[in-house]
């Protein structure tokens, strides 16, 4: 076994089980659904979550190229991919008891640690290029990250709903495009 199938093993673990927490939550809001005041946004950040676990696993492979492992250099993806998971864990609350659920509720209580973990993970996500690879990735996927980063900074920083709401849609469409035009073969 070579080092890159040795340490994705890790990483695809992490990332199977925050697939896993977004789909156990669209269990929980299919069972308790009469308990659950809907909130759409929160719903298609679920969605949106399970597309960016995808792609990021899918850009996994081109770690495949790293001859030498460092821990600090496996450091980054790991983290990155643990603060994916957290994202998962924080979308959605727990459907336990026989309480009333209201994803609006939830959702802003949430908002500035979902948002600030997101910002974390993106920032991460640029240097771990830079400093695993040793260059920054190509400009158009740098220039999205960015633009991801500085949408989720302002999120976590304002609770206006019209701004949230704005994001969940431009973040589903973005990640679509974003995927659509750089990760649509394998390399």
């Amino acid at each position: 076994m070579d080092q890159f199938s040795y340490l994705t093993v890790l990483l695809s673990i992490i990332l199977g089980l925050a697939i896993t927490q977004v789909l156990k939550g669209f269990r929980g809001l299919l069972l308790t659904r009469a308990r659950v005041r809907f909130y759409w946004p929160t719903v298609l950040w679920c969605f949106t979550l399970l597309l960016i676990f995808v792609q990021s696993w899918w850009a996994m492979f081109g770690l495949r190229k790293v001859v030498v492992w460092t821990f600090p250099a496996f450091s980054l993806p790991l983290a990155q991919t643990i603060l994916e998971y957290m994202l998962a864990a924080t979308v959605l609350p727990d459907f336990f008891g026989a309480s009333n659920i209201d994803l609006k509720e939830h959702y802003y209580s949430h908002a500035r640690w979902f948002f600030g973990m997101t910002v974390v993970m993106l920032t991460i996500s640029i240097a771990k290029t830079k400093i695993v690879d040793g260059h920054f990735a190509e400009p158009a996927d740098v220039g999205f990250q960015v633009g991801f980063l500085l949408m989720s900074l302002i999120a976590a920083l304002t609770h206006r709903e019209w701004f949230h709401k704005l994001q969940a849609v431009l973040a589903m469409v973005g990640v679509g495009a974003y995927i659509f035009m750089l990760f649509m073969r394998l390399h």
